[in-house]
């Protein structure tokens, strides 16, 4: 396979994108040029809602091709094309045959939730100082222990012992919270999505680490709980306030994820005619927000 590389400015993304889905790329992505510099720029968005931009100021577009031939022939037919003005060639280059599976593994090292607790793939040895292990491997579920919004989550659980508690993990995604609950003590924990994808994933790394989760899509959850989870986006949190906090108990916990800094007070608009919402963590631009029942 062969890479070709384009600097974009941000207006002549969207247009050099589609001509290259046009001219066959297997792939198309976009990066900031300035990435890792003073310049960088971070831009945030939320699945199924438009993107704040189509690229940055300076972007990288990178495309995929399987021939080189292909590869060479979109940079000529490029070139010339007035969409293409203030746009450079950066190069073309072939992808050197990997291992992508030792290659994709390499990526996910242990991650550390606190100095005891720690999230290790299955092709590590856990850490000497690891007293709590979750087993996880990257899957088609949201939830590894690499995003800040789980750690915060995984975090906040850890410092606040479940033992005995009943607990529901809102949009479980890998199922990864409900695991970290029932660690942590927890005797009775529901975990739900909409996604039979989450489901079963949810289940199977359950099993893989030693609890019993009852498992299912939202229906499932019913009664109240002494502690109600969710680490999802902002805008499905703001509407299912009701329901979320209708399944907290009298001095429940609740424990909201998915939120960038600069939604706090929408999300405490949203809130506050069923609860006070605060923010107990931040890292990385996200926050997690709690509230007590």
């Amino acid at each position: 396979m062969f890479e070709l590389r384009l600097l974009c400015p941000e207006e002549r993304v969207e247009a050099v994108g589609d001509a290259l889905e046009a001219l066959d790329a297997l792939s198309i992505s976009v990066e900031d040029a300035d990435a890792r510099t003073p310049a960088e720029q971070a831009l945030f968005g939320e699945p199924g809602m438009p993107p704040p931009k189509e690229g940055w100021q300076r972007s990288i577009v990178v495309a995929l091709f399987a021939e080189e031939a292909q590869a060479a022939e979109a940079a000529q037919l490029l070139a010339p094309q007035d969409f293409f003005q203030d746009c450079k060639l950066l190069g073309m280059n072939a992808v050197p045959d990997q291992d992508w599976v030792r290659l994709t593994q390499s990526q996910f090292e242990p991650v550390r939730i606190t100095d005891s607790f720690w999230i290790v793939p299955t092709w590590h040895e856990p850490p000497q100082e690891a007293q709590q292990v979750i087993r996880l491997d990257p899957g088609l579920a949201f939830g590894t222990g690499t995003h800040p919004t789980t750690r915060m989550c995984l975090r906040w659980i850890a410092a606040h012992p479940q033992q005995g508690a009943r607990v529901l993990d809102y949009g479980c995604g890998s199922g990864i919270l409900a695991i970290g609950a029932a660690l942590f003590g927890a005797t009775s924990v529901d975990a739900v999505d909409i996604d039979e994808a989450a489901v079963k994933s949810t289940q199977e790394n359950a099993s893989a680490n030693g609890v019993r989760l009852a498992v299912g899509l939202p229906d499932r959850a019913s009664g109240r709980y002494d502690t109600v989870l969710a680490n999802i986006l902002a805008t499905p949190l703001k509407v299912l306030a009701p329901l979320l906090c209708g399944h907290v108990a009298p001095g429940g916990a609740l424990v909201l994820a998915g939120i960038l800094a600069r939604q706090a007070d929408e999300l405490k608009a949203a809130y506050a005619p069923l609860c006070a919402l605060h923010v107990s963590d931040e890292e990385d631009g996200w926050i997690l927000m709690t509230a007590r029942g």
